[in-house]
């Protein structure tokens, strides 16, 4: 698309200016929202702007509901690189409000705020890693705090190659463990045949996949075909991320989870398939 356009420094290092990269991060927050770079390139910076602007305030406004003043203090802490002071809050939010709301009504809403405020150049990267770190702690250490789940269906929790982020996939294991799933995850990037041989041995009813915003639709939903061909046709497939949201069309054999309060309806329904079919064998 003829952008950016450096220029070169004595040793032939690339110089962006700083319009430049301004414009390059509002494109970079527009295509996460699903826009393509050719509606974007030949833009000129406040139309991107405002774009941005109104694609956040929709994402905030599809967010769960929180307290406010808790995500400030997050914010704030993240500002300052206060360590002590994230992961005393994060601890103190996760006693007050119990697993399962930490994650609905804090953890979701905040994650959202936080990738605004990295995409906005509000808070580096270094301090996005911050808060998913002491986060991903947290949910660990409420995930621990519970007797693993023996209901069925049993998940196996993974993500595909190419995907790193770990965070909505210990979201969606504390959401799991708070109603007694019988549930195993293999943390992130595992091979789509690794996947199949990993349901097979721990009888898995459903794979369930987590998918960030940092993929695209087309290569990701090229890998859940291929995931979906592996495995056998009674395996559900659970995929699940915000990505999902645009996605106009049915996968046969996938449910896509774009909320995670959509869990309990998933997990009730799949039992209760798997109850007919075990009465029925029998």
């Amino acid at each position: 698309y003829g952008f950016p356009r450096p220029s070169r420094d004595a040793h032939g290092e690339r110089l962006y200016p700083p319009e430049q990269v301004r414009k390059l991060r509002l494109i970079s927050r527009l295509l996460d929202r699903g826009l393509r770079p050719g509606q974007l390139v030949g833009a000129p910076l406040e139309e991107l702007a405002a774009r941005a602007d109104a694609t956040d305030e929709a994402a905030r406004r599809r967010a769960p509901p929180g307290d406010a003043l808790a995500f400030e203090t997050t914010l704030g802490q993240l500002g300052t690189y206060d360590e002590a002071g994230l992961r005393s809050h994060l601890s103190l939010m996760l006693q007050r409000l119990g697993l399962l709301r930490f994650v609905t009504e804090f953890a979701a809403p905040m994650n959202v705020r936080v990738g605004d405020a990295w995409s906005c150049g509000q808070i580096s990267i270094s301090q996005e890693h911050l808060y998913t770190e002491q986060m991903q702690h947290q949910l660990r250490q409420g995930i621990g705090a519970i007797y693993p789940g023996t209901r069925r269906p049993g998940v196996l929790l993974t993500t595909l190659p190419g995907e790193e982020h770990q965070l909505g996939l210990l979201m969606t294991q504390a959401c799991l463990a708070v109603e007694g799933v019988r549930c195993v995850s293999l943390g992130v990037q595992i091979p789509a045949w690794d996947i199949t041989e990993a349901a097979r041995q721990h009888r898995a009813d459903v794979v369930g996949l987590s998918f960030s915003e940092a993929l695209r639709q087309k290569p990701a939903l090229e890998m859940l075909h291929d995931v979906r061909a592996r495995l056998p046709e009674a395996t559900e497939i659970w995929a699940g991320g915000v990505l999902w949201a645009r996605l106009r069309r049915r996968v046969p054999g996938v449910r896509f989870v774009t909320r995670l309060e959509q869990l309990p309806r998933l997990i009730a329904e799949c039992a209760a398939r798997g109850d007919g079919t075990a009465a029925g064998a029998r």
